[in-house]
């Protein structure tokens, strides 16, 4: 027969300003159902994890339950394959978040964050590859497809001080862009105008035939939905790149 659990964590971090919360969470969650026998506690254990990942929950209690996995016989092979398996059911993002953690429990070296990955675990949205449109920016930046199907729709992220030229989505009717931040701070100016700084949940309209850019601020990672409007006989003219002195002057 397995070891009792029993948990006091809640009393002693709630009891006295949400008593009843504590209860359940040390009599009832911990004290019943986590000592009831028709499954074993590891089995728990993983059920949890996978709980946990799924709703996208990384933080300290995740930390817990992957320890409280270990020390109930998950191995490092079993906790592998185990993440692996459900990141194909509930997201690659989500899988890379878990591994990291399970790699500090398991006792894993895990190399330093670059720049890029530490953005990249403040974004919802993948960072992708290279962009193959590089050559049109100024500064190193990726695109990372979001829907291919009924609309295109790419997550387009900027180191900083990265930016694309100037460029017109030509149509001859509809057409234009939509951009929408969902990361980091950057900059949308059209020709003739002021430009327009960009934070999560800045949504930018695009009109067909008007010159514009779009990039990241001197100092700061930046990333933005490009949604392509459809259009007749649309295309996109590339033009000069934005002078290092017109964009030192946006700060």
């Amino acid at each position: 027969m397995n070891k009792k659990i029993t948990q006091t964590a809640g009393r002693e971090q709630l009891g006295s300003f949400a008593p009843t919360f504590a209860r359940l969470n040390d009599d009832i969650l911990f004290g019943e159902v986590w000592n009831e026998e028709a499954i074993d506690v590891k089995t728990k254990c993983i059920v949890t994890v996978v709980s946990l990942m799924a709703s996208g929950i990384t933080d300290s209690s995740l930390l817990y339950h992957l320890q409280n996995a270990k020390a109930h016989g998950v191995t490092k092979e079993e906790i592998a394959a185990l993440i692996t398996h459900a990141t194909m059911y509930v997201g690659w993002p989500k899988g890379w978040a878990v591994f990291r953690l399970a790699k500090e429990v398991w006792n894993e070296e895990t190399p330093a964050l670059t720049e890029k990955d530490r953005y990249q675990n403040t974004l919802f949205f993948p960072i992708g590859e290279k962009n193959p449109y590089g050559k049109y920016f100024v500064g190193q930046s990726y695109l990372a497809p979001v829907s291919t199907e009924q609309i295109s729709v790419f997550n387009v992220t900027f180191e900083p001080g990265c930016r694309n030229n100037w460029h017109i989505h030509h149509a001859k009717s509809g057409g234009g862009q939509m951009l929408i931040c969902v990361g980091g701070r950057g900059y949308y100016r059209e020709w003739g105008k002021d430009p327009v700084e960009m934070t999560p949940g800045t949504v930018v309209n695009i009109p067909a035939n008007v010159k514009h850019w779009h990039g990241a601020a001197p100092d700061e990672w930046f990333s933005h939905l490009a949604i392509e409007v459809a259009g007749q006989d649309a295309s996109t003219e590339w033009c000069e790149e934005v002078s290092a002195e017109d964009y030192a002057k946006l700060d």
